[in-house]
């Protein structure tokens, strides 16, 4: 029986190593048929087909993380440690504070990150080389540290700033308040492991406004500054005080006739600031005129929907604008007057949630929408019309990358301190990446 056995395993091995040469010669000409087929370009919306899957092209990005909180963040902003300044070079550590839009039957956090150890992408022949001991993976893997903050109902808006070394964070909750808080012991903590100083209750609250909002943004040229827009069209404009306090003028901008979306104080001059709309409307403030006078420069039907996001440029004397009608517009503000911009793109196909310039690159800009897609921009760029694929002609020829794998993207920023990184947060949570692209 044994000795059967023996030669029906024989016989076996035979055919499958004759088995085994058809089969190699099949799956080469099979990959010569596919090397001579022309490689077809996915574009986000395509239909696929069943069984089949997107995968990410990892050579694509230098850098790709992601993380979870838990509960989605509606907004976050990055914030710039002034006792660990970054040295530009991998592995990267971000600080972040986080607002969170926790349902009913949980509560709601400020959350404050340090996001550790993020390394450069591998390729597979650095894959190959390295240890696959388990010490080795563990030392390249990245680490999120956090404290959180307890809040009264969820956070529409998070804006933080360093003012003298002191970390502060705005937050604008859906209860129609705009509290400020001093988060330099959380911040410390995430770097440290230490457990003092923690904030628990904000530094300063105004309930001035009408209703809730989501404009907020921190002066970039005047410290302690800030300007906080409402779901009634009221602005209203904060100046630091003695003490941990601010004085914040009760007498609202007023101009808009719907919704105050998104503000954008200028880079360069002081007392003007930008504003957005569900009135369509896109308005320059100049805030050291009369409340009711301020309004200097309107375009009146920016889009034709809904203005969501804006974000001025710090180069150059552009802003760029996304709307709930997927389309995003350059405006050149020695141009405003005329009403017109002098670009327009139109790729999302639902309403864009985010947009921003790059923190130097005057040219280049992010863009993320409800249709989970974030998009790399560079304005400079012209069609190479000979090198052009068939399948992507129909694409502005200014569209440089398109980064997918989140589920209802809300915002996005660059790094100011390490050039090309991305950092985007949607309901799925966050993701930390750095394209070859930029």
């Amino acid at each position: 029986m044994n000795s059967e056995n023996g030669v029906e395993e024989s016989m076996s091995e035979e055919e499958n190593s004759e088995e085994m040469d058809v089969n190699e010669e099949e799956e080469e000409n099979e990959n010569d048929k596919d090397a001579k087929k022309p490689k077809k370009v996915y574009l986000p919306g395509d239909p696929l087909a069943e069984n089949e899957v997107l995968e990410c092209d990892k050579s694509a990005y230098e850098m790709l993380h992601s993380a979870q909180t838990g509960v989605p963040c509606l907004s976050f902003d990055i914030i710039q440690n002034p006792w660990h300044p970054p040295s530009g070079d991998f592995p990267i550590t971000a600080y972040l504070v986080a607002g969170t839009q926790a349902p009913e039957t949980h509560a709601n956090s400020i959350i404050v990150m340090q996001m550790s150890n993020m390394h450069k992408m591998e390729d597979d022949e650095d894959s190959e080389e390295s240890s696959d001991s388990e010490d080795e993976e563990d030392s390249k893997s990245p680490r999120l540290k956090s404290t959180f903050i307890n809040h009264l109902g969820c956070i529409n808006r998070v804006r933080s700033l360093v003012h003298d070394e002191v970390i502060l964070a705005a937050s604008w909750s859906e209860l129609g308040r705009v509290m400020l808080w001093d988060i330099t012991g959380n911040v410390k903590a995430t770097a440290s492991g230490t457990k003092e100083g923690l904030a628990s209750t904000p530094l300063f609250s105004f309930k001035g406004h009408q209703s809730e909002g989501y404009g907020l943004d921190w002066s970039p040229t005047k410290k302690g500054v800030l300007a906080s827009g409402d779901c009634k069209r009221g602005i209203h404009i904060w100046h630091p005080s003695e003490g941990s306090s601010w004085q914040v003028d009760q007498r609202p901008l007023m101009g808009h006739t719907d919704s105050v979306e998104d503000l954008q104080w200028s880079p360069n001059e002081s007392n003007v600031l930008a504003s957005c709309s569900v009135d369509k409307s896109i308005r320059i403030w100049d805030i050291r005129a009369a409340a009711n006078k301020a309004n200097k420069l309107t375009v009146e039907n920016a889009h034709e929907m809904d203005v969501n996001v804006i974000s001025w440029n710090r180069n150059e004397p552009f802003i760029v604008s996304g709307g709930d009608d997927g389309v995003l517009r350059i405006w050149d503000l020695r141009q405003f007057m005329t009403g017109r911009s002098v670009a327009s793109f139109k790729h999302h196909t639902q309403p864009v949630t985010t947009v921003e310039w790059h923190a130097t690159d005057p040219t280049v800009f992010a863009s993320g929408g409800a249709d989970n897609q974030i998009a790399l921009w560079d304005i400079a760029v012209e069609r190479d019309t000979e090198n052009c694929a068939d399948d992507v002609e129909n694409l502005p020829s200014q569209l440089l990358f398109i980064h997918q794998g989140q589920t209802d993207i809300k915002e996005l920023h660059w790094h100011p301190q390490f050039p090309g990184v991305v950092i985007s947060t949607a309901l799925d949570g966050f993701n930390i990446f750095k394209t070859i692209s930029v």
